[in-house]
């Protein structure tokens, strides 16, 4: 039978960031269901670094994430997976409560800017005239998710951890030395059980004989338009206060819209549904009098959530060398960095990394559902 100090059930963003940190002090197996990692949420994501995004509660992470993803160490990359970007948050007269709570929810953590409807008619071309609301969010970025990824799994493999791809867990026993799993490629033996596995992670619990936590999916739509007048490539992500719809370029005459939509979903590979397109359409041109010229790409991706929509990091209480690293929502690509090495360092029981030194990991505690 193989054997490891540490099986990771999932390779996207969550897994392979993780693994990556442990693989330097225990040997590290990646166990990934599809035939490639990263197929599911991480490989579907409109990735962009925004520090409000997640609430107050997530916020540190997010922030302690840019610079590990603007200036990462050599070890990881020699480039920045980070590129400037920008967001304004936009809404109409009947929105000042919700430009309010936000910009006082972060008021001393996030430097947000509030806007009048003659700045956001010289920033954002063709708005329409009933926007007159508006919150600026200049430090959000664009996330190379993607190369972030690869770089996580790269890193994993040069530190001599492994990955497994197309092997699902089918059950895991604890023993009095660890866990006996098996899978569909035969038994794994390891100390630590570390469950990475995004919209699944529940029904991993459960095959392991671990109690749910409660974490439910929801299909999130994109939509790939072309438009004229075409967008300026710097044109920053456009948000609705009221969280109807985003929308930010994609290369030449391109955007990438979602009318933020969160569907209860069963997990399964996503697939967008006409409703949720037709209703993205609609609330973009009720922004913007830009023409649609056609609708180029659509799809969804899964977001999965723990019942008060905080991550969940930490040790079962309940079950010896289990760990949780899901729920994670839509806000686990900018996190990862940090929520990375806050799990690491409570998995090893060594001093947490500097960057996240501040960061109180009780909140994300499984024992408080309990």
């Amino acid at each position: 039978m193989t054997a490891y100090d540490i099986v990771i059930v999932g390779a996207g963003m969550a897994g392979a960031s993780l693994g990556a940190e442990l693989a330097g002090s225990a040997s590290v197996l990646l166990l990934e269901m599809e035939a490639q990692p990263g197929y599911h949420a991480t490989g579907r994501s409109v990735a962009f670094w925004e520090e409000s995004y997640g609430g107050p509660a997530v916020q540190p992470l997010t922030t302690a994430s840019g610079p590990l993803m603007l200036s990462p160490k050599p070890d990881l990359s020699d480039r920045s997976f980070l590129s400037p970007r920008g967001a304004i948050h936009i809404g109409k007269a009947d929105s000042m409560a919700a430009r309010d709570a936000l910009i006082g929810e972060f008021r001393h953590s996030v430097a947000l800017e509030p806007l009048d409807g003659a700045a956001l008619q010289s920033r954002i071309a063709g708005l329409r005239d009933e926007w007159t609301v508006g919150v600026a969010e200049p430090s959000c970025a664009d996330i190379d998710a993607s190369g972030l990824h690869q770089a996580y799994l790269a890193k994993l493999r040069r530190l001599g951890g492994e990955s497994l791809t197309g092997v699902s867990l089918t059950s895991a026993q604890r023993s009095c030395d660890g866990w006996h799993l098996e899978t569909s490629d035969g038994p794994v033996h390891c100390g630590i059980l570390i469950n990475a596995a995004g919209a699944w992670a529940d029904m991993v619990a459960k095959s392991c004989g671990v109690g749910p936590v409660g974490i439910t999916p929801y299909r999130r739509t994109v939509v790939q338009l072309r438009v004229d007048p075409t967008p300026l490539p710097d044109l920053p992500v456009i948000m609705d206060l009221e969280g109807r719809f985003y929308f930010k370029p994609d290369g030449a005459g391109r955007l990438w819209l979602s009318p933020h939509d969160e569907a209860p979903s069963d997990p399964c590979d996503a697939a967008p549904e006409e409703l949720a397109v037709a209703e993205a359409i609609d609330r973009f041109q009720s922004a913007v009098d830009w023409r649609i010229e056609a609708v180029e790409r659509k799809w969804a991706g899964l977001r999965s959530f723990a019942p008060d929509r905080l991550p969940v990091y930490g040790f079962d209480p309940l079950a010896r060398g289990f760990f949780w690293f899901a729920g994670q929502g839509g806000f686990g690509i900018q996190t990862a960095p940090a929520a990375a090495k806050l799990a690491a360092s409570l998995i090893t029981g060594t001093s947490p990394d500097p960057a996240i030194a501040a960061i109180d990991p009780a909140p994300f505690d499984p024992g408080r559902f309990e």
